[in-house]
């Protein structure tokens, strides 16, 4: 019984990375469409949103430590 609000935790951060990842690729996608062109992502580009990534998880792990 105590491992059930890990499984369920691990389980609800799993489905709201994945929704977020599907709308984020949507908007890249709306983007592109809008240009007429396909999206055109640099390394930089990928440094950037996985600075942005780890940010989000330094927060949540000081949220979690309280």
């Amino acid at each position: 019984m105590d491992n059930n609000w890990k499984t369920k935790t691990l389980l609800i951060g799993g489905v709201i990375g994945a929704v977020i990842g599907v709308i984020g690729a949507l908007v890249l996608v709306q983007q592109a469409d809008k240009a007429q062109s396909r999206p055109k992502l640099t390394a930089g580009d990928g440094v950037k949103v996985g600075l942005g990534v780890l940010a989000v998880l330094k927060l949540l792990a000081e949220l979690g430590a309280r």
